[in-house]
């Protein structure tokens, strides 16, 4: 019988726009074989096969100008313009999960670059968040990942500044310090998701209560990957699993004093199976 003593983090798990687009592809599952869904809709593979199992059929880009009248699930990351014109153009039904802190920034980013403002995103190059939001400004703002990157470019005097929601608040804040304290004037529009942001705060606190940490996440999720430095700095005894199958019994020793946290695109059941592996592990 196992002696180690496991939590799961309650404050790990999907965000409220990934449920949304979950559970919008399971209703629509519920009625009809299949369901076309424009990249994966979550960045976990293993909540990405269960939804395949279901009749979930992921796209790329390319593959949706070749699709003609069907049913299309467009991600909680959100899309640019374009392919809502590919989808008029093509007969197709958008379903249309993007979050709604997604589209409130692509809203502002439209209405930045309507008034001929230069605009500076702070993301991730090539993340469906951010070509989202370039498509806002048919491609013309600067996307960095760094201060350093940033100051690689000729910059104007006055810069807009936006972020991917789901980037660091301090990170983002400290970028338009250092702007400033070098003279230039800084309009930055914090739409930043604080579900997400302020989870490394939430995160810190919880590794530091045990002696061992399971972090669970998917290989693809960058939300992941930061997440899972953030418990490693905090708790060095920290180990990173995408699924059951990767965990060690070596890891553990009797009595040890288990967390179990994810990312924001981390299923609550994948956890849970955690969870009851761990129990079943004889130590």
């Amino acid at each position: 019988m196992s002696t180690l003593q496991i939590t799961i983090d309650d404050n790990s798990g999907f965000c409220f726009g990934v449920v949304y687009a979950i559970q919008m592809a399971e209703d629509l599952l519920d009625e009809q074989e299949y369901l076309y869904c424009l990249g994966d809709i979550v960045h976990n593979d293993v909540e990405v096969e269960r939804l395949q199992r279901r009749g979930l059929r992921v796209i790329n880009h390319e593959e949706l100008r070749q699709l003609h009248n069907e049913t299309v699930l467009i991600r909680a990351h959100g899309e640019p313009p374009e392919t809502y014109q590919v989808a008029l153009q093509n007969n197709l039904r958008l379903l249309d999960a993007s979050c709604p802190v997604v589209l409130k920034l692509q809203n502002r980013i439209k209405t930045s670059y309507d008034k001929k403002e230069q605009i500076f995103i702070y993301g991730k190059h090539g993340h469906a968040e951010v070509m989202g939001l370039l498509g806002q400004t048919s491609n013309q703002a600067v996307v960095f990942e760094s201060m350093e990157e940033l100051l690689q470019h000729e910059l104007p005097q006055k810069i807009t500044l936006y972020s991917q929601t789901t980037k660091s608040t301090d990170s983002f804040y400290r970028i338009k310090s250092r702007l400033e304290q070098q003279g230039y004037e800084v309009d930055a529009n914090d739409t930043i998701c604080r579900q997400v942001s302020n989870r490394d705060k939430e995160l810190r606190r919880f590794a530091a209560n045990f002696d061992k940490v399971i972090f669970v996440s998917g290989t693809k999720s960058s939300n992941g990957r930061v997440l899972y430095q953030v418990c490693k700095d905090t708790n060095p005894e920290t180990y990173f699993v995408s699924k059951v199958e990767q965990l060690q019994p070596e890891w553990f020793k009797a009595g040890d004093r288990i967390g179990i946290c994810g990312a924001t695109s981390t299923p609550m059941w994948l956890m849970e199976e955690v969870r009851a592996a761990l129990l079943a592990i004889p130590c």
